[in-house]
């Protein structure tokens, strides 16, 4: 897994021990040859890339450093793993998304985008759809309790707290023999962010995403029937001792 350290791959790591996860030393995707290194060090059957440069509002005055992650790091995980037969899980965005409706499915015409790092995760699922065995996870989540002190009323969204996220991600990890799409949405009902954050710190001030540095959408939440099909298949699964 790359991103070990992240938020996700941090709860991704204490849910699935048996996930390897070097550290940036080791594993740096801006580094073609580090990538190289650490397939042919531990062969696995399974590469999951959680990592991603991430500050929205920063990716629009870092879009070198944005782009080197985001586009760059999945070009090299995916060049290192063409013809390996490894497995790519990738994870994205419900910012590839233009957010003016909501209720997105997996099958909707991604873009246009609002900002810089939507455009760079877009590219990103282009790129990584050059493999043939690949999973799209489509996800948001944050920290908790929420990290600031207000939250937009007039965003929408399916994210959620890192902790409700991460068992979905790994339940989808775990299955991945049973899932037959290359994307998914994985996330939880809509809701404005304000919604989401008084959850967490019910002092949170209400906010608009007007008032933001960097252009958002209004309505980024995901239809999550294809993901609520799919869990009963693999607890089904699971009940019948076929995943472990």
């Amino acid at each position: 897994m790359t991103g070990g350290s992240g938020r996700l791959g941090t709860a991704l790591r204490a849910l699935m021990p048996e996930v390897v996860a070097p550290p940036r030393s080791e594993l740096d995707v801006t580094d073609p040859e580090s990538v190289r290194r650490v397939l042919e060090r531990h062969q696995p059957k399974v590469f999951l890339h959680a990592a991603a440069y991430t500050d929205v509002a920063r990716a629009e005055q870092e879009r070198e450093q944005c782009w080197a992650v985001n586009v760059g790091g999945t070009r090299n995980v995916v060049q290192a793993l063409q013809g390996t037969g490894v497995f790519l899980v990738h994870i994205s965005t419900d910012y590839v998304f233009w957010g003016d409706r909501g209720n997105y499915r997996e099958d909707d015409p991604v873009g246009p985008v609002r900002n810089y790092y939507a455009l760079s995760k877009l590219v990103a699922e282009e790129v990584v759809r050059v493999l043939p065995q690949h999973l799209v996870i489509r996800t948001s989540f944050r920290p908790s309790p929420w990290p600031y002190p207000t939250a937009f009323t007039d965003l929408y969204t399916s994210q959620d707290y890192v902790e409700v996220i991460a068992p979905e991600i790994a339940l989808a990890l775990r299955g991945l023999e049973h899932i037959p799409y290359s994307t998914l949405h994985i996330a939880t009902e809509r809701k404005s962010a304000y919604e989401l954050a008084v959850r967490t710190r019910p002092d949170v001030r209400p906010s608009s995403r007007k008032d933001a540095p960097v252009p958002l959408p209004e309505d980024v939440s995901l239809s999550l029937e294809r993901w609520q099909r799919q869990k009963k298949t693999l607890t089904k699964a699971i009940n019948s001792s076929h995943l472990t």
